[in-house]
């Protein structure tokens, strides 16, 4: 082989490398994706005692045991597979109280999917349980679409579908059926 074939073979060798070298362009999360699997979460926590404070106040306190984040999809998510205790406090720092078997907080909408034994016990006694609720963070507003229990201290309702505002104040159970109790 001459030196003339040899320079030219270097230099297809070269273009062609440099062509590759241009060509990849890689952003920032397609990077970061590299090892993690679509399907799996980009972190995991345990046992996480949450507090949220409002001018040096706890206004919310979420505990729970295993909590997924998802936050690399294109829609995400956090989802927590062994449930979660959540305490709410009010101006008063009267506690409310939510349990759930399992919950997926979708961090963009700020919906959050409450499944399996859903309880709410209120401040003032009131208890609403589902097997399914969800509770949109934007509008402070809790809807179901499942059967409910809702019960009062004098009542106990029992009805397909439910609405209210968090304070229970504007609560509504649909298609009810249960004892009522009326005033005159």
């Amino acid at each position: 082989m001459n030196k003339k074939n040899t320079y030219n073979i270097l230099n297809i060798v070269m273009l062609i490398c440099m062509a590759m070298f241009f060509s990849c362009n890689n952003s920032l999360k397609e990077v970061q994706k590299i090892g993690v699997s679509e399907n799996e979460p980009i972190g995991v926590a345990e046992n996480i005692n949450l507090k949220h404070t409002d001018s040096g106040r706890v206004t919310a306190n979420l505990i729970s045991t295993k909590m997924l984040d998802y936050s690399n999809r294109d829609f995400p998510y956090n989802e927590f597979v062994d449930g979660l205790t959540l305490y709410l406090y009010d101006d008063k720092n009267q506690k409310s109280t939510i349990i759930a078997d399992y919950a997926i907080i979708y961090s963009e909408t700020d919906l959050i999917d409450l499944q399996g034994n859903v309880v709410i016990t209120t401040q003032d006694g009131n208890v609403l349980k589902s097997d399914q609720l969800f509770y949109d963070q934007k509008k402070q507003w809790l809807f179901t679409n499942n059967a409910v229990t809702f019960q009062t201290k004098t009542d106990v309702i029992h009805g397909n579908g439910f609405d209210s505002d968090t304070k229970f104040k504007k609560a509504e159970v649909l298609e009810v059926t249960g004892i009522i109790t009326m005033e005159d």
